[in-house]
């Protein structure tokens, strides 16, 4: 290819690319698969090497590149990034709309509606619609330049359809589910968890590594813009938003309103939905919500309204009571878990009170650091909410109802669950266990071992795994394959038929796909994704136990941490000896299922949850026929779904479907495009 044909190659890749990137994470409707996406992007690339004189600031290829910073450079504010005044009731409202009208007398006063996202505010300029700088709030005058961090956040286009020039401000979030999969990700390699979504956009963004940042699925939705908008012939706050989404930049659901009793009834029906909580807009969107916000929408208007000392007068924001509303209770006492990798997890012991939808008796308190940043105490009153209305967390102690008898809370010295030593760990922040020997530890390893997404051992629940290993008759995974029905049945609550059962799920085991034992091994660092591609690279755990360490990072998504993890866990003699009593045992040691080709089929691509009992199908059996079929499969339904596969005793997630729009499929549907 000569460089003209190249030089024309590569733009019409560009275009193809944004425009993907475009439908997939602003439209949340994809038209090719990641297979194919991925096809495109690697063509550009290599085009790109080969003419490096035609790489451009704006290619999709260089969201991501450059070393790491020491610092972030300071950035000066030209409009300053002000907070929002707080209405706690909607009666608030009501005076708001009368003191705005009293700015503005004999002047009729239209609204714009909109919700308020929990994330990390963001300005984002562009020069001549080139990308040029991002950069957070900081203190609202000067904020971090983390332009090469905004970069990698494939909702904002590097390059805009029009050479403007322009500011716009916004917020970066981290999708509900995407913030589970990280947690679930940290989680089972060992590390610190984030409390939140918006903690975890938060320390996202502070990162000083942007390939960390674009390694984590942030997003960010955009709505106002600053500077001279008579100039881009913007004269309300909805024509903004609007020029905004016609420049490809992701914008809020949002309401025109008359006037504020326009406002309130939106509110009732397209907000809260008269209290449905299945109806209610938190459940249709795929970020926390922290509120709405109304302002009002001609921009003249607004500039003549005097703004409060720390927030412009011409907006508000209004927290929905049943949205926030906390519950208090009292902080009985503060116990520590001990995880499948030795880490101590600090537990919030509470008297039960009922919170958004459950009685919470638990609640986590994520980290030592956590607990003396929130000055959280044995014995304080303490505020309760759900995190992503799901986990409990402990959001405050109340300390004005302090007698002076409350404890503050130390870290053991020794392992709650053994009596064995612990160390802080510096790679995680976090306390560990070093007693290899822990019973807490192996508990939760048999329990990981066990697990659906692992060896899936039917009928191997919490319960029980504590009584093996309590009995001592369980002292490593590898001892599972030993039992018998004779010793499996002389546990407490465990019949003939019950302990049958089980050493027949534990027998059936034996025959799992090397993913799956890979998985189920625990190895740190290792998720189910990473055990999916190391089984398909390798083939074998013979292949893959004798990997050096530049050979395990030749594995897609492999890089020197997981590979140096790995490598060593191969090389552990106490691993060494459990390996080569679960060959003994018969286990499968390679990979029943390799890279095939892309699937070209209709779930190719597609993002499809399934819910309700099949009759055909386990779950995880019908979860691995999509994957076989190209698909992307969740367990959550979103705007992203593409396919929900109902079967009996659907719950929740159809009504969700059904009000997002999601096509729903029967079980003969799902069989039929299976073909």
């Amino acid at each position: 290819m000569n460089h003209a044909d190249a030089q024309q190659r590569i733009a019409k890749l560009r275009d193809e690319i944004r425009r993907h990137d475009h439908l997939y994470y602003v439209e949340a409707r994809p038209e090719i698969s990641d297979y194919e996406y991925d096809q495109l992007f690697a063509e550009l690339q290599q085009l790109e090497t080969q003419f490096p004189d035609l790489v451009t600031p704006d290619s999709p290829t260089q969201r991501v590149g450059g070393a790491p910073l020491k610092e972030f450079p300071s950035v000066h504010h030209t409009v300053p990034m002000l907070s929002l005044e707080k209405a706690d009731t909607l009666e608030a409202l009501k005076k708001f709309d009368a003191d705005v009208k009293k700015q503005l007398p004999g002047e009729h006063i239209a609204y714009v509606l909109e919700p308020k996202i929990d994330g990390v505010s963001i300005c984002v300029r562009y020069d001549k619609g080139q990308l040029v700088l991002g950069a957070t709030r900081g203190d609202g005058a000067t904020g971090d330049d983390i332009t090469a961090n905004i970069k990698t956040i494939r909702a904002i286009p590097l390059r805009l359809p029009q050479p403007v020039t322009l500011e716009v401000r916004g917020e970066a979030y981290m999708p509900l589910p995407a913030f589970e999969k990280l947690n679930d990700k940290l989680r089972a390699q060992g590390e610190k968890t984030f409390p939140n979504p918006r903690n975890a956009t938060a320390g996202t963004l502070k990162q000083l590594d942007p390939r960390v940042v674009a390694n984590r699925p942030l997003s960010a939705v955009f709505y106002a813009v600053v500077g001279d908008t008579a100039r881009l012939n913007v004269t309300t706050h909805a024509e903004a938003l609007a020029l905004l989404k016609r420049l490809g930049l992701p914008v809020p659901p949002h309401w025109l309103c008359r006037d504020m009793d326009e406002v309130l009834r939106h509110y009732e029906q397209d907000i809260v939905a008269g209290g449905d909580e299945t109806k209610d807009l938190r459940t249709h969107v795929p970020y926390e919500l922290d509120g709405i916000v109304i302002k009002v929408n001609r921009l003249d208007q607004q500039a003549r309204i005097p703004p409060k000392a720390r927030a412009p007068g011409y907006a508000i924001v209004y927290k929905p009571e049943h949205w926030i509303k906390p519950a208090e209770t009292k902080l009985k006492d503060i116990t520590v878990q001990v995880g499948r990798t030795g880490v101590l997890t600090p537990v919030a012991e509470l008297e039960p009170v009922f919170v958004q939808g459950s009685t919470v008796s638990r609640a986590t308190l994520h980290n030592e650091e956590e607990i003396k940043r929130k000055d959280i105490r044995i014995g304080d009153t303490v505020i309760i909410r759900k995190a992503g209305m799901v986990i409990p967390e402990v959001v405050e102690a109340i300390k004005s109802r302090r007698t002076g008898h409350e404890k503050i809370f130390h870290m053991p010295k020794e392992c709650p669950a053994c009596g064995g030593p612990v160390r802080r760990d510096p790679e995680f922040v976090a306390w560990r266990c070093e007693n290899i020997s822990c019973p807490a530890q192996l508990k939760r390893t048999v329990q990981h071992f066990a697990m659906r997404n692992a060896m899936d051992i039917e009928g191997l629940g919490e319960v029980l795994v504590n009584q093996l290993v309590d009995s001592g008759l369980v002292k490593d995974v590898a001892d599972l394959y030993a039992l018998t029905v004779q010793q499996v049945a002389g546990l407490e609550r465990m019949g003939e038929k019950s302990a049958t059962n089980l050493i027949q799920a534990i027998a059936a085991s034996k025959d799992r796909d090397l993913w799956r034992l890979l998985n189920g091994l625990g190895i740190l660092h290792v998720g189910e994704e990473a055990a999916r591609k190391l089984a398909a690279h390798f083939g074998s755990l013979d292949k893959l136990a004798a990997a050096t360490v530049d050979e395990l990072q030749q594995c897609e998504d492999v890089g020197p941490v997981m590979a140096q993890s790995i490598y060593d866990f191969f090389r552990n003699p106490r691993n060494q000896a459990v390996l080569e009593k679960l060959r003994r045992a018969g286990l499968n040691t390679v990979a029943t299922s390799r890279a095939r080709g892309p699937a070209t089929g209709p779930f190719a691509g597609k993002t499809v949850v399934v819910t309700g009992t099949l009759e055909k199908f386990s779950r995880e059996q019908a979860k691995e026929a999509l994957r076989r079929a190209g698909a992307n499969v969740t367990d959550s339904v979103s705007k992203k779904t593409d396919y929900l596969i109902v079967g009996a005793d659907p719950g929740s997630k159809l009504d969700k479907a059904k009000a997002l729009g999601v096509k729903t499929l029967t079980e003969p549907e799902f069989v039929k495009m299976l073909g």
